[in-house]
């Protein structure tokens, strides 16, 4: 059996999560949040609460999409023979950095086609773990039953170091990386304002700029200059398992938290 890496105190009382439960519906209930949560590291877990504890660490937000699949397994039963992972696997760990520029401006980065999961989504860097958010794989019902299942802390990084000189100090991994880029505030507001989980964006500003500059990396080590559209990264997900370029629904929630950190 896996070790238990996320554990939940729900009226002081622990609880370990299964594969299949929504951690969210666990701590908020119904609806998409967020909600303020009670959290803290113990012996190599992730606590949650959704009251004070003795050692918590941060008062975090958490929140899911709102097409989550575990909040929708919950409404539908499954078809005979269909099963998800065996409850031993629990609930994994992510974390992701939103690295800020002394420029104010945030590094995401896209993840290779070739990855398993989640491929040709810009996400911030991080990686599994052997402000909070609910993320699953894949990340609708409609396109199968979910494989993964992870809580993942994004991290807030302030550096006093420029867009340019953070940029020459990194070295992404091509096995997992393919291009990056730096949003500033602006095109930052208009991807968090497009809404996963509708058909229909929200009310965008005239004046965006069409594309966007980016580094695509070369599968010999090079790298090039890349004009990425804008509409890429305006994409919601869709209905239907469809791996075209967008920017993840966590990564939409982060940007809202640094938006409102930087209105601060």
């Amino acid at each position: 059996m896996a070790a238990t890496r996320v554990l939940l105190l729900l009226s002081g009382r622990p609880e370990s999560v299964s594969f299949a439960q929504s951690v969210c519906g666990l701590l908020g209930g119904s609806g998409l949040g967020p909600w303020p949560t009670h959290c803290g590291l113990k012996r190599g877990q992730l606590v949650l609460s959704d009251k004070p504890f003795p050692g918590a660490s941060a008062r975090l937000p958490l929140q899911r999409p709102p097409f989550c699949p575990f909040a929708a397994l919950d409404q539908q039963p499954r078809a005979p023979g269909v099963e998800l992972p065996p409850n031993g696997r629990g609930v994994d760990l992510g974390v992701a950095v939103i690295l800020q520029s002394s420029d104010q401006t945030v590094l995401l980065t896209r993840r290779t086609s070739t990855l398993k999961v989640s491929p040709n989504l810009w996400v911030p860097p991080g990686g599994h773990v052997e402000p909070d958010e609910e993320s699953a794989y894949p990340p609708k019902l409609s396109w199968g039953l979910p494989k993964y299942h992870h809580i993942v802390l994004y991290l807030l990084v302030i550096s006093q170091e420029s867009q340019q000189q953070l940029q020459a100090r990194i070295q992404p991994n091509a096995g997992e990386v393919s291009a990056f880029m730096w949003l500033g505030p602006d095109i930052a507001a208009a991807v968090a304002a497009t809404e996963d989980g509708t058909e229909t964006l929200k009310h965008l500003p005239q004046d965006l700029p069409s594309s966007v500059p980016a580094v695509e990396l070369a599968e010999n080590g090079g790298a090039r200059l890349l004009a990425l559209p804008t509409s890429t990264l305006l994409r919601t997900t869709p209905a239907t398992a469809d791996c075209r370029e967008r920017v993840s629904s966590g990564t939409k929630f982060a940007l809202t938290l640094w938006l409102q950190h930087l209105g601060r």
